[in-house]
């Protein structure tokens, strides 16, 4: 499974992680059952899946506004990513 990963285009061209560097690794621990090395491998692991579930309700279930979780979600996902990618670098 790890020889078929999507190379980072930023990485590869710039030689900097970019702001999503590592949610294919931490997928792979997810699969695995490692959820501690998954949030060590990228922070905003939980948040993104649970901002993808609301993206699939959203489409799925058409009686319901999810808009607000969605927003709400894609923000704390916004502030994550950052957060760990200055605390990555800064360290």
């Amino acid at each position: 499974m790890e020889d078929y990963m999507i190379p980072c285009m930023n990485k590869t061209l710039f030689g900097v992680d970019c702001f999503g560097c590592g949610t294919q690794r931490a997928l792979l621990l997810l699969a695995k059952g490692d959820f501690v090395g998954a949030f060590q491998m990228f922070p905003a692991i939980y948040t993104t899946l649970l901002f993808f579930g609301f993206v699939g309700l959203h489409f799925i279930d058409k009686s319901r506004n999810y808009k607000n979780f969605l927003i709400f979600f894609a923000i704390v996902n916004a502030i994550i990513m950052v957060g760990s990618y200055f605390y990555k670098h800064l360290n």
